[in-house]
């Protein structure tokens, strides 16, 4: 039975992982930190909540053993480098640092294909500098997840994935575009049975290929 931290449980990926992390009989304890509270509440979730998330982190004072951060945003809605920053990098970060302030030894993250610290692209280099960043903590087990452009409902939909969305369904292997409920299964299924020790970088292809046997069990 494990203790876990969730970020992100607002947005698309971690919407989908919070309601698994709640139906999973593994999961005994559910902390979701986020910004405003849960629209609803469910049975083994406890919500701080904070509109400064890094002050909701502080909050939490139960031990855990499962670290998940579904944080992202787009420079768009960001609305600059800085808060882009904060979101995508310090607050990653932030939730790293309470998993391991508490005990966790197991950390997922939605990181992004082509996170590379030295991307040409401000928005690929953040995502590359926070990777460097959870790496740095010697985790004893980090899992990235890099999907492709998601899929799925949104509140709000992005001008760039509905531009891009049809080009990114028929691209090959690990740049075909992904459900992201197959992210969060992948997320679920490599936490309760994880598969490496140390680093572990899963691209689309990979997290579809793990949500798919999940969904076979």
């Amino acid at each position: 039975m494990s203790r876990v931290l969730i970020t992100g449980a607002t947005g698309l990926v971690g919407g989908h992982l919070l309601r698994l992390l709640n139906d999973d009989p593994r999961i005994s304890n559910i902390t979701a930190a986020t910004r405003r509270p849960l629209a609803a509440e469910m049975a083994k979730v406890s919500n701080p909540h904070d509109p400064q998330l890094s002050d909701a982190l502080v909050q939490i004072t139960e031990p855990l053993d499962i670290v998940f951060c579904c944080l992202g945003t787009t420079m768009r809605e960001a609305g600059s480098k800085e808060a882009f920053v904060l979101a995508d990098y310090t607050l990653v970060v932030d939730t790293a640092i309470t998993g391991q302030r508490l005990g966790a030894t197991h950390m997922l993250v939605v990181s992004s294909s082509g996170a590379n610290s030295s991307s040409p692209f401000f928005y690929t280099r953040v995502k590359g500098k926070m990777e460097e960043a959870l790496i740095a903590q010697q985790w004893p087990r980090l899992t990235i997840a890099r999907p492709s452009m998601l899929l799925g409902h949104r509140e709000s939909q992005r001008f760039n994935e509905s531009l891009f969305a049809p080009l990114f369904k028929i691209m090959p292997g690990k740049w075909k575009s992904i459900q992201a409920r197959d992210v969060a299964q992948a997320m679920l299924q490599e936490a309760v049975s994880p598969t490496h020790e140390g680093t572990a970088v899963l691209d689309s292809r990979e997290l579809r290929e793990i949500a798919g046997h999940a969904g076979d069990r």
